[in-house]
């Protein structure tokens, strides 16, 4: 690293980011209100908005320059620059601007894309997920009044959320307008809003679509009945195979691993999860071993005939796309066929079934913690939010991690946390806690005055 940067000094610049708290939040709450599920192609150009709005910030912001990017059929990415001083390094600041869906509009406590402020958080589709990230990024290039004390490559993408399908294209074709020697992605979660986390390892992520078929055409069930199976049903007893009795994957052939990190508090987790009385948690060990270094199998969905236009006729065929999450260490594509022929041999009755492997591949992922970078890390965000900073797994699963690690094999990579337990990413009533918004962006702050050699 090079010799300290005095200007601005540590007090000065938490005055600095205290400052720009306020329009960062207005900003956060203008993108939340800005729909950007780019899965689905009736917001495909909201997705659009959503980028010309955060390009603009960029410029605000003092880029140098700006640029909306994408890949053959692929999202609306934004790309800024801010140059490195002479002698100093050069950090991405990544983040994603694109949202998942609501899940039902009906079902949240306030309008999803109408920013709310409840209790201390911001609830809204992304103030969390990834718009709080994107904010983070822009707050501290603002804290430091567009002249960061090293280089920024700010990177926000548009697709994150649908497993970042032309990534790999995009990092290929302007490879050189990313190159970095410090990478900061703002896209997990902490343990607690006051304790910062840095992630180290993720599950991977793969799916199939099973169908099973019985008859040519739908059938009597008075007539046919008995004797002549359905299909859902055959496809409900295929499904009940993939956990044993205690909830485990039964998947054979699948890697597990373990950590020394601590239970949390298990009223609080079934709290948070939204778990009802009396329903028992799947799987056994650890709560952190289950969630980020054990499989984890769900099914997603189901083609059957809504209840209220159910029929008396048996099914001739159904279907079902499982998702399954992969342990550090796992070889997804092996992990994608063992999944299908699990499927394929747990089918009764002799039903026909085909496994259609989904395109969504994510590799399990784990990162090193140490050296000088991390060392900064670890004091600049012990220093913003008070309390030690704690490497964790997650159990979601991030792609394009190990695509920034294959493309930038020199660059450090450094996963950084935006939400926290009570967020609800991806669920009904997503929201952040304010206050460690807050840190977060301090945080960074801290770590972008600490590479330039400020501490």
């Amino acid at each position: 690293m090079a010799e300290p940067h005095t200007d601005p000094a540590p007090a000065d610049l938490s005055a600095a980011v205290d400052a720009v708290l306020p329009g960062a939040r207005t900003d956060l709450e203008a993108l939340v209100r800005i729909p950007s599920i780019w899965a689905d192609p009736a917001h495909a150009e909201d997705t659009r908005r959503s980028a010309d709005a955060v390009a603009t910030l960029a410029r605000d912001a003092g880029a140098a320059s700006v640029e909306i990017l994408s890949a053959d059929g692929g999202a609306p990415a934004v790309v800024a620059h801010w140059p490195a001083p002479e002698g100093m390094p050069t950090v991405m600041l990544y983040a994603h601007h694109d949202v998942q869906p609501t899940g039902g509009d009906d079902d949240w406590s306030s309008p999803p894309f109408e920013p709310t402020e409840r209790d201390g958080r911001l609830y809204g589709r992304g103030a969390a997920d990834d718009k709080a990230g994107v904010m983070t990024h822009l707050a501290v290039l603002r804290a430091y009044e567009g002249r960061p004390p090293v280089g920024v490559v700010l990177f926000i993408e548009g697709e994150e959320e649908s497993g970042s399908p032309t990534l790999t294209a995009l990092l290929a074709e302007h490879r050189d307008k990313l190159s970095a020697d410090v990478i900061v992605i703002a896209d997990a979660a902490n343990p607690a809003v006051d304790v910062p986390a840095l992630t180290t390892s993720l599950r991977g992520l793969v799916d199939v679509v099973v169908e099973v078929s019985m008859l040519e055409r739908p059938v009597h069930s008075g007539v046919y009945g008995g004797p002549v199976g359905d299909a859902l049903t055959a496809l409900c007893r295929t499904l009940a195979t993939l956990h044993d009795d205690k909830g485990e994957v039964a998947v054979p052939g699948l890697v597990r691993g373990s950590s020394d990190a601590p239970d949390p508090d298990e009223a609080t987790y079934r709290s948070d999860a939204g778990l009802l009385d009396g329903v028992e948690l799947l799987g056994t060990g650890s709560i952190p071993d289950r969630v980020n270094h054990a499989p984890a199998v769900a099914v997603l969905g189901i083609d059957a005939p809504k209840v209220a236009e159910a029929s008396n006729v048996l099914l001739p065929r159904a279907r079902a796309m499982v998702s399954m999450r992969l342990a550090p260490g796992q070889d997804a594509r092996e992990a994608q066929r063992a999944l299908a022929e699990h499927l394929e041999g747990s089918v009764p009755w002799g039903a026909h079934v085909s496994v259609t492997p989904g395109h969504g591949v994510a590799e399990p992922f784990s990162l090193s913690s140490t050296g000088e970078v991390y060392d900064h890390a670890r004091a600049a965000f012990s220093a913003a939010y008070g309390n030690d900073a704690v490497e964790t797994g997650i159990g979601g699963s991030i792609p394009f991690i190990a695509e920034f690690a294959r493309t930038f094999p020199g660059a450090a990579v450094l996963v950084t946390g935006v939400g926290d337990p009570a967020s609800r990413w991806h669920g009904i009533d997503e929201s952040l806690h304010l206050g460690m918004f807050g840190r977060g962006v301090l945080a960074e702050a801290l770590l972008l005055d600490r590479l330039a050699g400020g501490a």
